[in-house]
């Protein structure tokens, strides 16, 4: 139940505004502050009150043991007794007054006025006595609240001990007391109206501007106006979280002034490495091409040319015989001459798709593979291939030339794209094989595998299993090519329903010789 509470009075709380938090707080502070006030003042105006009414019955005590050292007789207390009386009487303050003689601790009574029933303890009238100093107690009587006044009288002698008592009605002082509780509630509540009333004004001035401004400018700011600022010139906290925000402010727009310059300079460094990319793509299919049409060139060279050189070869010893007639021997001249000018023309055609001399340089499988890689992710991700690349650490580089490796890779990946076309799995492994400073790179995908007697034929120029247009089967053929060139070797392993491995060995440069 207490749990559930609190929980409620915290929701609550949560739901306030600070202004009415603020007003809550001021209530109370001001609540608990004049409570605390208004009791000291009323125990001191009590406290007053009290000691102006012993006085009082303190200078009657003192005039009724004056009056009793003198008269000690019998016929003097008589007239005491019946001047206390007068006295009682006459006095509507007074509501009894008591003369009390102490011999070893009794108390006796001598003699005495009343307007009100009431005896004096024993034990407080000897204390009294003992301790020879006045003493006070409040007492309540049948009519009202009264203060009564223990007197020890000087000049007595050791064995008898004389005290007055007097008791006098405290109505008045509880009329003061209640007049004064009710003027201090009334004021204390007109004293909290005005507070408060001065705060509600004066929240707008003192919190609600300010605060009204900071949300504002804060809202702007999250609107992308981000030059503005909070204009409270104040030194007071106000004005200390203004200074903090602004400053905040500043520091967030240099942060996007550079992030925007940022994206500028990578904007332009996407675009010229994506014009690379392009150029380098490019590059490697127009080798590609030219690797296709030389292998093309040579092979109808060396189908043509045998032929032909035997044509040759042929009309010349003819003509060697002799006795023909002239115009066979023109004919047979013409013949040779034809087929020397075929074999040129054969000739030129082998020079002019020959592929450029290699360059070589020093590359690390890395900058091979970033090179490479992001020009067939395209075609993986159309095709749903992923790809996993794992390199042994401490590789040394190689000393290949850029295009061809490039040209041998993508070669390789894309016939195994071709051989997952409902998507699959490519794993590139590079590592070093000692102590013969050669490097084994393998190629692996999920495909559906080659039998033996293919493996055998997939490296011959012009073979394919597709039946599309185009050339097809000079890829691997490219591969083992470009290999050879780089004085290296490839292996291929592969079995139906297992996928295939590409394996290309080729020599490393010692970093020591690099």
């Amino acid at each position: 139940m207490l749990k559930r509470i609190f929980q409620n009075i915290s929701a609550f709380n949560d739901e306030l505004t600070v202004r009415v938090r603020l007003m809550l707080l001021v209530i109370f502070g001001l609540g608990l502050t004049m409570a605390i006030w208004g009791i000291v003042q009323m125990k001191a105006l009590e406290g007053i009150l009290v000691e102006q009414q012993v006085k009082r019955l303190e200078n009657v005590a003192e005039t009724v043991s004056t009056f009793y050292q003198y008269f000690p007789t019998k016929r003097g207390l008589r007239a005491l007794d019946s001047a206390l009386k007068d006295h009682v009487q006459s006095d509507v303050r007074l509501a009894r007054i008591d003369i009390f003689d102490i011999r070893h601790k009794d108390v006796d009574y001598v003699a005495g006025a009343s307007r009100v029933q009431y005896e004096w303890p024993d034990n407080i009238v000897a204390a009294t006595a003992g301790g020879r100093k006045p003493r006070y107690v409040k007492i309540e009587t049948e009519s009202g609240p009264a203060l009564g006044f223990l007197y020890p009288v000087s000049g007595e002698t050791k064995e008898s001990h004389v005290v007055v008592g007097v008791v006098g009605f405290s109505r008045s002082n509880a009329e003061i007391l209640n007049t004064a509780r009710q003027l201090l509630i009334f004021s204390s509540a007109g004293l909290l109206i005005f507070i408060l009333l001065v705060l509600g004004l004066s929240y707008r001035w003192i919190i609600g501007k300010p605060l009204n401004l900071i949300i504002q400018t804060i809202d702007e700011f999250q609107k992308g106006q981000y030059k503005n600022r909070i204009s409270i010139a104040r030194q007071d906290e106000w004005g200390q979280i203004s200074q903090h925000f602004n400053m905040m402010a500043d520091e967030i727009q240099e942060v996007m002034n550079r992030n925007l310059e940022l994206n500028k300079h990578l904007e332009e460094r996407v675009r010229e490495e994506t014009l690379k990319v392009v150029q380098l793509q490019k590059q490697v299919a127009d080798l590609e091409q030219l690797t296709a049409l030389g292998q093309l060139t040579a092979n109808l060279a060396h189908d043509l040319g045998t032929p032909l050189h035997s044509i040759g070869g042929l009309a010349s010893l003819l003509l060697e015989r002799g006795g023909w007639p002239e115009d066979v021997a023109h004919k047979l001249n013409l013949i040779i001459q034809q087929t020397q000018r075929l074999n040129n023309v054969i000739q030129n055609v082998r020079k002019a798709t020959r592929l450029p001399e290699p360059r070589f340089e020093m590359l690390t499988v890395q900058q091979i593979l970033n090179e490479t890689l992001p020009l067939v992710e395209t075609f993986m991700r159309k095709n749903k291939v992923g790809i996993s690349v794992d390199i042994e650490e401490g590789i040394d580089p190689l000393y290949v030339d850029r295009y061809r490796i490039q040209t041998a890779l993508m070669n390789i990946v894309q016939n195994a794209l071709d051989a997952m076309p409902r998507g699959g799995e490519i794993k590139i492994s590079v590592k070093a094989v000692a102590p013969q400073n050669l490097l084994e790179i393998t190629i692996s995908d999920t495909g559906t595998g080659m039998t033996p007697d293919l493996i055998e034929k997939v490296c011959e120029p012009f073979f394919s299993t597709r039946q599309e247009e185009g050339m097809r089967g000079l890829g691997l053929a490219i591969v083992s090519n470009i290999i050879k060139v780089h004085g290296g070797t490839m292996e291929i392993k592969s079995a139906p329903g297992q996928g295939t491995s590409i394996i290309l060995i080729l020599p490393m440069i010692r970093q020591e010789h690099a």
